[in-house]
């Protein structure tokens, strides 16, 4: 497996986002078209794209969040691919591109019917924290947020 670290304008993440709207659009129903405005690929200047000989397999991105903070955005694994490892290589990396930022913390937003995705961010030290933006009242919404250490925290100094 390939990690690139890119930009929302690469194709292939743009092909994956496809995948990734069309699986949510059946996953969350008529909450989707609310989502969605949420979840534009504009403004996401750091984004990670696995591939596998070439085959994009994975995706995901983050972009500024407050001062100290980025928000980890877009993270998907087609099904053919899930169980692999490919989403925690993505996040990792995702992580380390913070740390390299000097970003001392990472929040994300995932929905109750993404069951996987809230294993994959508890599974690596994120934990529950309460709803932000425009996830504050919305039932099907699960905010996480991880401190990515000391490090990132004495670089912002």
């Amino acid at each position: 497996m390939h990690l690139q670290r890119t930009n929302a304008q690469d194709a292939q993440f743009v092909a994956l986002v496809r995948q990734l709207d069309a699986d949510l659009a059946e996953r969350d129903g008529e909450d989707h078209a609310y989502y969605r405005t949420f979840n534009s690929i504009e403004g996401l200047p750091h984004v990670v794209l696995a591939s596998i000989n070439g085959e994009p397999v994975g995706c995901g991105a983050m972009k500024p969040f407050a001062e100290r903070a980025l928000e980890i955005k877009r993270m998907y694994v087609p099904a053919a691919f899930r169980r692999t490892g490919i989403a925690s290589a993505v996040l990792k990396e995702l992580e380390a591109w913070a740390m390299e930022l000097g970003y001392a913390r990472c929040v994300l937003e995932t929905g109750l019917r993404q069951p996987e995705a809230i294993a994959l961010y508890t599974s690596h030290g994120f934990a529950p924290m309460p709803a932000y933006g425009p996830y504050i009242g919305v039932a099907n919404s699960r905010c996480f947020s991880k401190d990515l250490g000391a490090s990132a925290a004495q670089r912002l100094r």
